[in-house]
């Protein structure tokens, strides 16, 4: 069986890897870098941090507007699948990479598998949003990592070939948290905190947050006066952003460069709390119980809401802080295991495998 497999930004690479290992031991698997992220330290570092094999093809799609980056991609991407003849295309989550390679696909009659479906934040302002809810109606198999995402699949009238799998993340961490034991004493002595204390790990990317200058400067405000020091790995946004607009971190925060994924793991099970607009975040937070602040008004993870490990907020200093004060309090002493068990990516390769690619019932879920 051959499966394309179509990855371009972080979260792609890192839910890629162990599917990727199980696909390879049984099939083959062609491997498409659209190029959404692109330079060393948002794409090549993944690779080598995850021992993700290097790309049978590389769009080199690069940056660009919404409709400028999602139409290169789909041109190029109808070129390659018409080339390379898949049985399966295959992809993950909410980017521009996926909605282009899930269109691409059903155009051609090619079955698509997506990893990650039915998450929702109900916010259709998020590109992501309308990525994710797109995708889900054009695929024939839905890997759903949690009970909550089968339900609002459930709810928009999608059931046939919706899966119960869980989160990729799982064997993700599981197969990765050993490695970085290591790495945490040279990260920290970057970081000037070589001696042990406590930290918040931030990472602030989404434009809802960084493109509106007044968010942007609550958040750079509440970071920079926070009672607790703040890392933060700044993505090449915030970095434009808070050049446009004249802004600057004092001494409480600790700016560095983007991080691979060891990397990031390190400083996570390093930290005390995270605040973040990030969704994979927040989900790794979760399972190391790490608790959360997540800079928005909706999230796809409510589970981690609901139990009480993440809050959600606005920007706006004394609401952030308030957060911050409430994360940094004694965490929930439940930690219910919302994200399954480890084999997730076995499960997903079986699926594909037992699902005949030439059988009717496989026609897209939403159709």
């Amino acid at each position: 069986m051959r499966i394309m497999t179509i990855v371009g930004a972080r979260p792609e690479f890192i839910m890629t890897a162990p599917v990727s290992r199980a696909i390879r031991q049984r099939h083959e698997e062609i491997l498409v870098h659209t190029g959404q992220h692109y330079d060393d330290n948002m794409s090549e570092v993944f690779f080598t941090d995850l021992a993700l094999p290097q790309p049978d093809l590389n769009l080199g799609v690069g940056s660009g507007s919404h409709a400028e980056q999602t139409g290169t991609m789909l041109v190029r991407l109808e070129a390659a699948m018409r080339s390379e003849k898949p049985d399966w295309v295959l992809v993950y989550g909410d980017t521009n990479s996926t909605i282009a390679g899930s269109l691409a696909a059903v155009k051609l009659n090619i079955p698509l598998a997506h990893v990650e479906a039915g998450l929702r934040s109900f916010d259709r302002t998020m590109p992501e949003e309308i990525n994710r809810v797109l995708t889900d109606k054009v695929s024939s198999l839905l890997f759903a990592p949690t009970p909550v995402a089968v339900e609002n699949l459930r709810k928009e009238g999608i059931t046939r070939g919706v899966h119960l799998v869980g989160d990729v993340r799982v064997d993700v961490l599981s197969d990765t948290l050993a490695r970085v034991q290591g790495r945490q004493a040279r990260l920290l002595a970057s970081t000037r905190l070589s001696g042990g204390g406590a930290f918040a790990l931030a990472t602030i990317h989404r434009p809802s947050n960084t493109d509106h200058v007044e968010r942007l400067k609550d958040i750079v405000e509440t970071f920079n006066t926070l009672e607790l020091p703040v890392v933060i790995p700044v993505h090449p946004r915030l970095h434009k952003m808070m050049k446009a607009f004249d802004l600057r971190f004092s001494e409480n925060v600790v700016a560095i460069e983007p991080v691979g994924f060891l990397d990031m793991l390190a400083l996570l099970d390093a930290c005390e709390i995270v605040i973040t607009d990030s969704g994979g975040l927040q989900k790794e937070s979760y399972i190391l119980r790490r608790p959360t602040v997540t800079v928005r008004d909706t999230t796809e993870w409510v589970e981690t809401v609901q139990s009480g490990w993440n809050r959600l907020c606005e920007p706006s200093p004394l609401a952030f802080k308030a957060a911050v004060a409430e994360a940094r309090k004694k965490p929930p002493e439940s930690h219910p295991d919302f994200y399954g068990a480890y084999g997730v990516s076995q499960r997903i390769c079986a699926l594909l495998e037992e699902t005949v690619v030439s059988d009717p019932a496989i026609a897209p879920a939403g159709f």
